[in-house]
């Protein structure tokens, strides 16, 4: 997957920018604050409809606009597609494939695989498990279609339940009858969504542990383990047994807490080094070898998977990796052949420097 062509018109801080892009190299140097990595989340957009940095849709129309449209001409192949965002500030967003608009983001997922690599990273080992299913949501979404609609089932039946417990809490009633409606679809999507989450994960460990062993010389064992309140008591005979089982079990608890308190909305990935968390022990280096490790490896997966060469993101990692990292990075995406890249920096010479190193054709944007 190629994108050719990018227009922006009141996205963030850009009025109206136009690009035509290397089916290569792309780089965008230019002083902090000047838009680079703004520029990078349109590419994100591009990919799974959203931006990497959290904000709302209505947040990235540039101020005292009514709206904002990303534009682009994608190169697949076999065919040349035309992918337009818009988000007015009335009304819902539209993703359209060639004038015709999706019937939902889900069916959108996938079409062009991303990967981003980031400063925001490190959130990933020191945040909570939210930002951690989120990234495993992400991951998993955009190699399989079906994924995210069973992932939006699921917490739409998860809050319907949570409402209803309230609401007995609130009026000092109970009805579990009514309770139990939401069992089966809670079961049933909740239970595809542990068996994808657990094998993809499965795929992904060994991935991580040997570009990790690349990247930092093999001087320690690095995993990653998927936690799920479901793994226990899992039979792959009987695979709805479990959650059923689960939703049993904490009933008395759910109805004092008023929430769903167990289920795969709990679930977490550990990122170990030497069978210990990462965040405990690994010095910031390590770290950040790490979760270059675990993004090449959600890249290698993905292309394993779609059988598409995800773009590359790479927003402002030379000015917080060390040279080393840089220079290990650079030989790894040219060893992997990781197909178009996208890269921020603000140093012209030094962006230079390593676009020469990577060898391929390349165009540098000034913004």
């Amino acid at each position: 997957m190629i994108i050719r062509k990018l227009s922006l018109y009141n996205f963030k801080n850009h009025s109206e920018k136009k690009f035509e892009f290397s089916p290569q190299i792309n780089c965008f140097v230019g002083n902090n604050g000047a838009g680079k990595t703004n520029i990078l989340d349109a590419l994100h957009y591009l990919s799974v409809g959203k931006s990497f940095l959290g904000n709302t849709d209505f947040n990235n129309i540039k101020r005292e606009e009514d709206f904002f449209t990303i534009d682009a001409e994608i190169l697949n192949e076999e065919s040349e597609d035309i992918i337009k965002i818009s988000q007015p500030k009335e009304a819902k967003k539209i993703i359209k494939k060639n004038d015709k608009s999706y019937d939902r983001l889900a069916d959108h997922i996938g079409y062009l695989p991303s990967v981003m690599i980031s400063p925001y990273d490190s959130n990933l080992i020191s945040d909570s498990g939210e930002s951690r299913r989120k990234f495993l949501d992400s991951m998993i979404s955009q190699t399989d279609s079906e994924y995210l609609f069973d992932l939006i089932q699921y917490q739409k039946t998860v809050q319907q339940r949570n409402a209803l417990l309230k609401y007995f809490a609130k009026n000092r009633t109970w009805d579990k009858d009514s309770l139990e409606i939401y069992d089966a679809p809670i079961t049933k999507f909740g239970t595809k969504i542990f068996e994808k989450r657990r094998n993809f994960v499965e795929k992904l460990g060994p991935i991580v542990q040997n570009f990790y062993r690349i990247i930092s010389g093999g001087k320690e064992t690095v995993s990653v383990h998927y936690q799920s309140d479901l793994i226990a008591g899992f039979d792959s005979a009987q695979p709805d047994r479990a959650f059923q089982q689960l939703l049993t079990e904490s009933l008395e608890r759910d109805r004092m807490l008023t929430y769903t308190s167990k289920g795969i909305h709990k679930d977490d990935l550990l990122f170990e080094m030497d069978h210990v968390l990462i965040k405990k022990i690994g010095s910031q280096g390590q770290q950040k070898s790490f979760l270059i490790s675990l993004k090449l490896a959600q890249m290698s997966l993905v292309k394993e998977l779609t059988k598409k060469t995800p773009i590359l993101l790479l927003d402002d990692i030379f000015d917080k990796l060390d040279d080393t990292r840089v220079s290990q990075l650079i030989e790894l995406v040219n060893q992997e052949s990781f197909g178009q890249i996208f890269i921020t920096d603000t140093h012209r010479e030094r962006t230079e420097s390593v676009v020469k190193k990577i060898n391929e054709e390349s165009i540098i944007f000034e913004v």
